[in-house]
């Protein structure tokens, strides 16, 4: 199938939502990439636009804060000439009490092709897709998934490192709160790569190990031999209660610093997924060094949701 604006895409894609990466095949996060790399291209252009959205209405329903994902969201939808509606719950009848299925089921009915929702409730972007008619996309439910932000990493680490079969990947960080080390490691161990979390034991998740990775706690022994390390936020806002005794200490035991990078991999790429706490999980000189591949992960996250985009959207219903 060419989309408009001469973007090639073999047409297999048979989903209206895209909630998980545990979800999908590894054939469907594959289509994903190399849409995503078709796409890319678009952004390098003296116009950063191509029709294959026009006529189409993407909804961004936010109730939680966002930077990058709802900037990002938006971006790829006005490039691909995609109307675009920014929802902020802040602003909205959910402050008087109305609920968020009859939120939706409202947007819906200004006949919204798609809705990109954020939400504090792990499992909101799978209960909405079962009712509405329109595509969900799911840009962060609780701790529960971040599909488009788990892609874009896969994205990043396959643009520079080319083939991710036995590659080694450790997150690092607080992997109980995170939801981008969930969908990190559903769609790495899909494409053949060998995952490993590394972080206080306090904030590793009980039974990990069943999802395909391997678990450490000491870090200067974890990075040893990693091709990708992707630092993880420590989600305070998510915390109930004392996880580690200080930020200070979290920093000396977890945090990268220029030293401690030393002992991992020459041409190791260090990831995360932002906002960065510098002089917590990653240092300035490492966050902004020549390992670091951050700013690259803003920029494919734009080509990511366009693909994203496209293929829910463009699906029959």
């Amino acid at each position: 199938m060419e989309a408009a604006g001469g973007v090639r895409t073999e047409w297999r894609w048979t989903r209206k939502d895209l909630v998980s990466l545990e979800e999908l095949s590894r054939e469907e996060i594959e289509l994903v990439l190399d849409t995503a790399e078709s796409f890319k291209e678009v952004s390098a252009r003296e116009v950063k636009k191509v029709p294959a959205l026009r006529g189409k209405t993407v909804a961004n329903l936010f109730f939680e804060p966002s930077t990058r994902t709802r900037t990002s969201f938006e971006l790829a939808a006005k490039r691909l000439s995609a109307d675009i509606v920014n929802f902020s719950s802040s602003g909205s009848s959910t402050v008087k009490g109305e609920s968020l299925k009859d939120t939706v089921r409202n947007m819906e009915a200004m006949q919204v092709d798609t809705l990109v929702v954020r939400h504090s409730s792990s499992g909101a972007a799978e209960y909405l897709a079962r009712f509405v008619k329109a595509g969900v996309i799911n840009a962060g439910d609780g701790i529960h998934e971040h599909p488009t932000q788990g892609l874009l990493d896969i994205f990043t680490i396959r643009e520079r490192k080319k083939n991710l079969e036995g590659l080694k990947v450790c997150l690092v960080g607080d992997i109980l709160h995170s939801r981008v080390a969930r969908s990190n490691i559903w769609g790495l161990t899909k494409l053949g790569a060998k995952v490993s979390v590394c972080g206080p034991p306090t904030l590793i998740p009980s039974k990990i190990e069943e999802l395909g990775v391997t678990v450490g706690y000491d870090l200067d022994e974890a990075i040893r031999g990693q091709d990708v390390l992707n630092i993880l936020r420590i989600q305070l806002e998510r915390q109930r209660g004392a996880f580690f005794p200080s930020i200070r200490e979290y920093a000396a035991e977890y945090g990268i610093s220029k030293e401690r990078l030393e002992r991992a991999k020459k041409d190791v790429l260090i990831m995360h997924p932002g906002p960065v706490n510098r002089g917590v999980e990653l240092a300035g000189e490492v966050a902004d060094g020549p390992h670091s591949v951050i700013l690259d992960q803003v920029t494919n996250g734009i080509a990511v949701r366009m693909a994203v985009l496209f293929l829910t959207t463009m699906v029959e219903r």
